[in-house]
């Protein structure tokens, strides 16, 4: 079973995220940027969501520090974020995110992204 991790501090966003993808995917969570970088490490997830807005180290940063270090820059990470803000998407990507979905998920889109980036 692939694994996502899911790096978001509201727990409704979390519930939400569990309840759409526990049947297909093991989960893990961090809540905040801090604690992402090191759970990418100690978890090697198949694919992060990662929310941009998050405390101690937000997602743009953290995103950032994921794709500087050689041995996990090869992880996909869909960024999420609440702005949908022209230019948003394209911060994202500069930031190092693979792809960039907006609040609320749209749920098919997000499964989309899935199967582009882990198969099936």
């Amino acid at each position: 079973m692939k694994k996502i991790l899911v790096v978001e501090d509201m727990e409704i966003n979390v519930d939400l995220l569990v309840q759409l993808l526990e049947d297909d995917y093991e989960l893990v969570v961090a809540k905040d940027g801090e604690e992402g970088l090191r759970m990418v490490a100690e978890e090697k997830p198949d694919l992060i969501l990662m929310d941009m807005t998050l405390p101690v180290m937000d997602g743009w940063e953290t995103t950032r520090k994921i794709k500087s270090d050689e041995a996990i820059k090869h992880i996909p990470v869909i960024g999420i974020s609440s702005h949908a803000m022209s230019g948003d998407a394209e911060r994202a990507k500069e930031a190092g995110c693979d792809d960039y979905l907006t609040k609320p998920l749209d749920d098919e889109l997000l499964f989309q992204l899935l199967a582009k980036y882990l198969g099936g």
